[in-house]
């Protein structure tokens, strides 16, 4: 049952209307996350803003990706496992990736197994990791720029998952295949 509204751009604030419009222009929808974050359109815009910035980083698609998904299986979300799988396909991820990711298994990539572990360990570690992790990101390749880019994925990713728990917000039909859950 979901526990917050799911607006539509008809049932939406006034300021959350044009947010609700330019997410189903995007997307061919109005994703049931962004139905709920329209009951506070401060939110709504942020996300949307704080996406739209994240998509912008050096990380290219499977970056974006292991960011995302790692924060989406650390938090359980019901929600953006699935959606993030179904991004990922329709941004040519590899599967392998995206299975790993899905059942928290290393990556075979040992860049991306680095923005991997990097990314699990700010999450779990609210931002207080050790000098060793932050040497073990800089020798696979990273860099500063890319410890607060993932800082900048994470504040989308909470707004994301915090609000899809508290909503139990339902899965998007185009993404109900790729159903998840923690095991």
């Amino acid at each position: 049952m979901t526990t917050l509204k799911v607006h539509n751009i008809e049932s939406a604030p006034e300021a959350a209307k044009p947010l609700l419009e330019a997410s189903n222009k995007a997307y061919g929808m109005i994703p049931g996350l962004h139905g709920v974050l329209a009951g506070a359109p401060g939110l709504l815009k942020a996300y949307q803003e704080l996406h739209q910035l994240f998509t912008e980083t050096s990380f290219n698609n499977e970056e974006l990706t292991v960011v995302w998904q790692t924060i989406n299986v650390e938090h359980a979300c019901h929600y953006c496992v699935p959606a993030h799988t179904g991004i990922a396909k329709m941004m040519k991820v590899d599967d392998a990736i995206i299975d790993a990711l899905r059942d928290e298994t290393p990556l075979a990539d040992a860049k991306l197994e680095a923005l991997r572990t990097i990314t699990l360990a700010i999450t779990r570690n609210r931002g207080n990791v050790s000098k060793e992790d932050l040497e073990s990101f800089y020798a696979a390749g990273y860099g500063e720029q890319q410890v607060l880019e993932i800082i900048l994925g994470l504040s989308q990713k909470v707004i994301s998952n915090y609000t899809n728990h508290i909503a139990n917000t339902p899965v998007d039909e185009a993404f109900q295949k790729f159903a998840w859950s923690k095991k």
